[in-house]
């Protein structure tokens, strides 16, 4: 990879302009560097494209910000410490998913109130309640893409299916699971509170 040494005041200000070209080569400038980074860190590949595009956003913020970026020799540096920032946050969410201890996993999160548990148990068993009910198909496809959060290549893989006619899959498995939603709520023995 060849590397761009020519970030200056000028390009700092066409950025801050929103001019495309410029947005263009930074993005795609920092998007090679930040998958040398990140791929090596991460589970998946969509894993890499959250935080890539978490770090962008947190960068064209942070730019049009009055006392933001004003120093353009420093955008490696800068877009780096942002990097780390966010995989520090990455990391910290996905904790909790590597403890299995069942103990542990039973444990309330202390900055929450016992409502807000309360709640938290009802929405998974809805959830649950709802994905039980869709063909099996669908539930399966639903789960592996948004509970388990799996590599969307390995899936497509599983299913013998391409990656734009698995977009296709989900979107029916979600609208099927936003129709049962609206035709039956789940409350109390399945049936909408009063």
């Amino acid at each position: 990879m060849e590397f761009y040494d020519e970030f200056d005041d000028d390009y700092l200000e066409r950025l801050r302009a929103d001019e495309y070209r410029t947005q263009k080569h930074f993005v795609g400038y920092f998007s090679k560097l930040l998958l040398i980074k990140l791929k090596p860190r991460l589970r998946s590949r969509q894993d890499v494209e959250d935080v890539q595009q978490i770090i962008f956003a947190r960068f064209f913020q942070n730019l049009r910000k009055e006392n933001g970026i004003r120093d353009a020799k420093c955008l490696g540096s800068y877009v780096n410490s942002i990097c780390n920032n966010v995989l520090l946050e990455h990391y910290r969410r996905r904790v909790p998913e590597q403890i299995d201890d069942p103990i542990a996993n039973t444990i309330p999160d202390p900055g929450k109130n016992a409502e807000q548990i309360v709640v938290d148990e009802e929405t998974k068993r809805i959830v649950r309640e709802i994905l039980e009910s869709l063909p099996e198909r669908d539930q399966r496809i639903l789960r592996e893409i948004f509970l388990e959060e799996r590599d969307k290549d390995e899936v497509c893989k599983d299913y013998g299916v391409s990656r734009s006619y698995l977009r296709v899959l989900v979107l029916r498995a979600k609208n099927k699971f936003r129709e049962k939603m609206r035709q039956d709520p789940p409350g109390p023995k399945g049936k909408a509170a009063d």
